[in-house]
């Protein structure tokens, strides 16, 4: 058994018990090889961590293994780690906040490979800061999750409301909206669903909101779900639990038409010089905005229609 690697993290030291484990087989990486991405990403990705309750993807045996979710925070869990008690029915869940680069690499001991977050802040669970509509592509050819998110982003700039593109590192793209944290989930996710039918219905044959499969007659589905209390989606930077490490990209809008681009096209190999590079949301997502102006207009676009 490999010897524990200690890593300085801030004021704070943490262990990766046995880092030679391999994580992903077909490409050999190691869970050592994991915290050293998370380490050089913490600073990018910590921004869209902080304060946000977690659900933890982890895979002790390596992505061929059997993973599991989890949601609720072991007891074993040092107390630095900071988390978030949350009520839901019949009890609460006692979630993981990811504050610090020694909290991040806490968890890729604990063979977390994916934290996917909150759409919400732990202080204000029922009001998010985020809305997110999800490209899910028919199959894996992605001009049409190209073509949808430029077709999504011109009807937000319609809306007046600022954007932001993420390749999902799995198989589509997502779509962000930031908000003010002033309108529940509820409404949230009716302006979403009212939205993706405005655009299903200006392109019926290449968009739907139909959230069964056999009905989608491989359309390109326009997916709101994640609009709700406790459901989350990839964290920004995020490595998935695919063959090749891939991560979970932020774009500038102007990347939607450069010709390489795929949900998968980062990986844990490639990433690192848009680490290095500008933040391609830094204007996007600075100052959430109130739904309400964006809700009027969205009506007046459905009653012209």
């Amino acid at each position: 058994m490999s010897r524990a690697l200690t890593l300085r993290a801030g004021r704070r030291t943490v262990e990766i018990n046995r880092p030679d484990k391999v994580l992903f087989p077909q490409d050999g990486l190691t869970k050592a090889d994991l915290a050293a991405y998370y380490r050089s990403a913490a600073r990018a990705m910590l921004p869209h961590l902080r304060g946000r309750p977690l659900m933890l993807e982890r895979h002790p045996d390596g992505i061929d293994g059997e993973g599991f979710m989890q949601k609720d925070v072991p007891d074993y869990f040092p107390d630095w780690v900071h988390t978030a008690e949350l009520p839901k029915e019949g009890g609460s869940v006692t979630h993981a906040l990811c504050d610090d680069t020694a909290t991040l690499l806490y968890l890729v001991d604990q063979a977390c490979i994916t934290p996917h977050r909150w759409l919400a802040k732990a202080d204000r669970p029922d009001c998010p800061d985020r809305l997110v509509f999800d490209l899910d592509p028919p199959d894996d050819d992605f001009a049409p999750v190209r073509e949808a998110a430029g077709l999504l982003h011109d009807l937000l700039d319609e809306l007046r409301l600022p954007s932001a593109l993420m390749t999902t590192g799995s198989r589509g793209l997502h779509v962000l909206v930031p908000l003010d944290r002033r309108a529940p989930f509820d409404d949230v996710r009716a302006f979403a669903r009212d939205a993706a039918d405005l655009l299903a219905d200006r392109y019926p044959d290449q968009l739907t909101t139909e959230p069964r499969k056999k009905a989608r007659r491989h359309r390109l589905y326009l997916d709101v779900q994640r609009n709700a209390y406790a459901q989350t989606a990839v964290a920004p930077y995020a490595v998935r639990a695919l063959p090749g490490a891939p991560v979970a990209t932020p774009l500038a809008w102007p990347e939607l038409e450069e010709p390489g681009l795929a949900a998968q096209r980062w990986t844990i190999a490639t990433i690192d010089e848009r680490l290095r590079g500008s933040n391609p949301w830094r204007d996007s997502l600075r100052r959430g905005r109130s739904l309400a102006p964006a809700r009027h207009r969205l009506a007046r676009l459905c009653g012209a229609e």
